[in-house]
């Protein structure tokens, strides 16, 4: 399943982990449920998600904080290039 085919299809399933799931509520503007779930993975893909969702509001120190919390370099390209690169990383590890 591709990135845009994720963001167009129904809600994932449970069993797709609560990262994936956050980055579909936020394909649909729904900051505050993705927010939640990411926060609530408490792994480093939630941390991932968590980082893009608080660089996404403009808030860059927090969202630094969270990409060092996820293993990985704080993002500076375009949002919607990092959402798609989060999706398949996200969806290759649920195979």
């Amino acid at each position: 399943m591709s990135s845009e085919e994720f963001a167009r299809g129904g809600e994932p399933a449970a069993t797709a982990g609560p990262a994936l799931r956050a980055l579909w509520f936020d394909a649909r503007g729904e900051w505050e449920q993705a927010h939640t779930l990411a926060q609530a993975a408490g792994d480093r893909d939630g941390a991932w998600v968590h980082a893009y969702l608080h660089r996404k509001e403009g808030d860059e120190m927090n969202a630094g904080y969270w990409y060092a919390r996820a293993g990985r370099p704080a993002a500076t390209g375009d949002l919607a290039a990092e959402w798609a690169e989060i999706v398949r990383t996200l969806l290759r590890a649920a195979r």
